[in-house]
């Protein structure tokens, strides 16, 4: 979990709600690495930040009306257990490149514009953050993630939108 900086309750912290100037904030706090040129994991989750326009959790649902491909990264132990992000494509973590790199032979087909906005969530948000910068470095530029993760949208919506769209699901 996120540690909270001045400023910030642990509420805040919990629910995702960490701005960028507070991100930047933690980096001072963060230990350096051992070797020279190297990167903390806290360094890193920072500096992948920085590029990232993300997206609340209240805010998903108007990213998605807009147009934006959400993609839950989460395990489908995650997925099994906590439920499916309603709206969103399934995409494995491990071939996330591959699929939504517009220039691969692999993508999805819903993958091919490489200036559709794109929000990736994780169950709370920080290796979203990782594959967001990732998916920006292969010219994806509007790519970001969801603030807290899937755990957040739960947080906001309760188990509410997900029987709601269970029952609407034909299966």
């Amino acid at each position: 979990m996120e540690r909270p900086t001045s400023g910030q309750s642990e509420e805040n912290v919990e629910q995702g709600q960490i701005s960028d100037d507070d991100a930047a904030a933690r980096q001072c706090t963060s230990g350096a690495s051992d070797s020279p040129g190297t990167l903390t994991i806290d360094q890193l989750l920072v500096e992948s930040r920085i590029g990232l326009e993300r997206v609340s959790a209240s805010e998903l649902e108007r990213e998605m009306a807009a147009g934006a491909l959400v993609v839950d990264t989460r395990p489908v132990d995650q997925r099994e257990r906590d439920g499916a992000l309603p709206g969103a494509v399934v995409i494995d973590r491990n071939v996330l490149e591959w699929r939504l790199d517009p220039s691969s032979a692999h993508r999805l087909p819903s993958a091919g514009d490489p200036a559709r906005r794109i929000v990736v969530v994780c169950n709370e948000g920080y290796s979203s953050s990782l594959a967001a910068h990732t998916l920006q470095r292969l010219g994806l530029a509007r790519a970001t993630d969801l603030i807290g993760g899937f755990q957040a949208w739960t947080a906001l919506y309760g188990q509410t939108r997900l029987r709601e769209a269970a029952e609407s699901d034909p299966l």
